[in-house]
């Protein structure tokens, strides 16, 4: 049963349709004029008047495309956008009608927002893709039986050809339109209670995992911080700038530093690491050497 809201909607948009199919027609002599009034001379109630009058052919247009599942109004809002713009581009002196020019600004608006909006994965925005996208359901239908049932591999390819794309490309559309998005919040069962959601898998560590990492962590650090301590000044300097620093010194700027060749730092480098893993792996076995205890 309808919400109230829906209810409410759904009057709004029928008295929009009504109020926009109301207004007056323009004859070609009386579009012309109150378009080179807007375009010469900026006149804004010319252009009012040119706009409204064809936003029922935005009403039209949107009607065709609401079998995407998208809200009539979104669509109109859409199509009045497109229609603004084929306002502010018409030339009235090519002579041609201002309905069939701004049928391709609507048309292209309102498909940009489906393609948007249509699904939270993005389809592609290109021209091929575009057409595949508005095309597909129709030349699917003209070339198979719907009898059929499934897509045939033929029918697949035939499209593929008609709108110069690849297989696959016609292949990953078509499972695309044959299921829309669904909430994982969705109830999947008859009693309501269970939802895609609830059967995700979460592989993020759990507080225990995350507990002992930490102090893990914090226990590794002082494990370094203590063999740290048992290399000289010089190394120490070396090591922190080498291998501790997100941002590592080059052994050219270190050697400036400290006044020796870089092949030199290199050297230092190597034997004070080593001098640090084994260290570490020394304090690591018995803590209480390096006077390092559990702390409680």
């Amino acid at each position: 049963m309808p919400t109230r809201d829906a209810i409410s909607t759904l009057k709004r948009n029928r008295a929009f349709i009504s109020s926009v199919m109301s207004a007056p027609m323009l004859t070609r002599e009386r579009e012309f004029e109150i378009a080179r009034l807007w375009r010469e001379d900026g006149n804004e109630d010319a252009l009012h008047e040119l706009v409204t009058a064809y936003v029922r052919l935005v009403v039209s247009m949107a009607s065709k495309f609401s079998n995407y599942g998208l809200p009539l109004g979104d669509l109109v809002q859409e199509g009045n956008i497109g229609l603004m713009q084929a306002a502010f581009r018409f030339e009235p002196e090519r002579e041609i009608r201002f309905s069939t020019y701004a049928s391709w600004w609507i048309k292209s608006a309102m498909q940009d927002y489906i393609l948007r909006n249509w699904s939270i994965v993005r389809s592609g925005t290109s021209a091929a893709q575009k057409s595949l996208f508005f095309n597909l359901r129709w030349l699917r239908a003209k070339i198979q039986n719907p009898e059929e049932g499934k897509v045939s591999s033929d029918t697949l390819k035939a499209i593929a050809e008609k709108l110069r794309v690849g297989l696959k490309d016609v292949e990953n559309m078509s499972n695309r339109l044959a299921s829309r998005d669904q909430s994982l919040s969705a109830p999947i069962s008859e009693e309501g209670e269970d939802s895609l959601e609830d059967f995700l898998p979460d592989n993020k560590p759990n507080p225990e995992e995350v507990t002992i990492r930490v102090c893990d962590g914090e226990i590794r650090g002082r494990w370094l911080r203590s063999a740290m301590k048992e290399l000289s000044d010089r190394e120490q300097l070396i090591i922190r700038e080498r291998r501790l620093n997100e941002d590592k010194v080059t052994l050219e700027a270190l050697g400036n530093r400290l006044g020796i060749t870089k092949e030199r730092v290199r050297q230092i480098e190597h034997k004070a690491f080593e001098k640090l893993k084994c260290s570490v792996v020394r304090i690591s076995r018995d803590p209480s050497e390096a006077g390092l205890y559990p702390e409680h």
